[in-house]
């Protein structure tokens, strides 16, 4: 009786594993433009005979990076859902003399006078989230009419500062650790929570989800009304914090201090210098606060070399440009090697 023995059957080697490649991502990319830039910064300042990153400089970034960085972290989350927010500006405003106002230079007023602050931002958000989901109108137009609204009862009511802030208050505005002032490191710390709901939490899943595509989202189950609606109300928060900052600063409020600072675009722009899609579904709050840190740093530099103003926004719409090509050339590369 014969044995058959059956041939075993080739065992197919295992392609080997590609080694990963460092990837130039977006927020890669801002912080080592950042890098580069206080370089270049430094050595065009010290020609001039003066110290970019001494004490007072670096004190100067932060500074200029706390009230648009609160501002830009809010604006992140809109811009993730495929909204914006051009009310903001007004929102500081507004804030910081509901602050004022409410404080009259009391300390006994100071925690009604940051709540009522921070809920009128929260019901402007509100307003916002609802005529973009509810009334269907464009993000663009809907938070440009509550800008408008907002700007009405500011020229209205005020021709300059009003109300006070208490002496103890203003510790917020001027404390620092060193070089580093107490508000930046707050502003750190809203950067990290919003990090962290972002990436560590359903809503902040839902979020990229919605500004991935909204249609896709909805009938995956998503509330995508109430996800944009809460965007839009973090968004009007972060407004509202930084007009209780800038109180705190300037010991009153002022109508106009978000107008004058441009914080409506200029928080886009760090946005976009951050990586985030104007789109939506990508990018996030670090990528931001790079995108932040450039731009106080640009106007540290501008002003230490007593640059023109008009030059000065030659070359901040120069690197958004750039930026934005940059970013979009990334995008391309990344599709075609998919």
């Amino acid at each position: 009786m014969s044995v058959v023995r059956e041939k075993p059957l080739p065992v197919k080697a295992r392609p080997a594993r590609r080694p990963r490649r460092f990837r130039f991502t977006p927020t890669v990319t801002v912080y080592i433009a950042l890098v580069i830039l206080l370089i270049a910064g430094s050595v065009l300042v010290g020609l001039d005979g003066g110290v970019l990153l001494d004490q007072g400089g670096i004190l100067n970034i932060f500074t200029r990076a706390t009230a648009l960085g609160l501002v830009a972290i809010g604006q992140t989350m809109v811009i993730l859902t495929g909204s914006l927010d051009l009310s903001v500006a007004y929102l500081v405003g507004l804030t910081s003399l509901i602050a004022a106002e409410t404080m009259a230079g009391q300390d006994g007023m100071i925690v009604p006078g940051v709540l009522l602050a921070l809920g009128v931002a929260a019901a402007v958000g509100l307003v916002n989230g609802l005529v973009i989901t509810v009334l269907k109108a464009n993000a663009f137009i809907a938070t440009l009419g509550v800008a408008l609204i907002l700007r009405g009862y500011l020229e209205d009511n005020y021709t300059g500062p009003a109300g006070s802030v208490p002496r103890t208050f203003q510790h917020l505005g001027y404390d620092r650790i060193g070089p580093v002032p107490v508000a930046a490191l707050l502003m750190l710390a809203v950067a990290a929570l919003s990090w962290w709901f972002l990436t560590r939490t359903r809503p902040g899943y839902h979020m990229y989800a919605v500004g991935g595509d909204l249609e896709v989202a909805r009938l995956s189950g998503v509330r995508t009304r109430r996800v944009i609606v809460t965007a839009h109300v973090l968004c009007s928060l972060a407004a509202g914090l930084t007009g209780i900052y800038l109180a705190s600063r300037l010991g009153s409020g002022a109508p106009y201090v978000g107008t004058d600072a441009g914080f409506d675009l200029e928080s886009i722009a760090a946005v976009v210098l951050g990586g985030t899609l104007l789109a939506g579904g990508r990018g996030g709050v670090v990528g931001t606060i790079g995108g932040v840190l450039m731009l106080a740093t640009l106007d540290t530099i501008f002003d230490d070399l007593a640059v023109d103003p008009f030059f000065k926004d030659v070359v901040r719409g120069i690197v958004l440009i750039a930026a934005v090509a940059l970013y979009a050339r990334h995008m391309i590369t990344t599709r075609r090697a998919a």
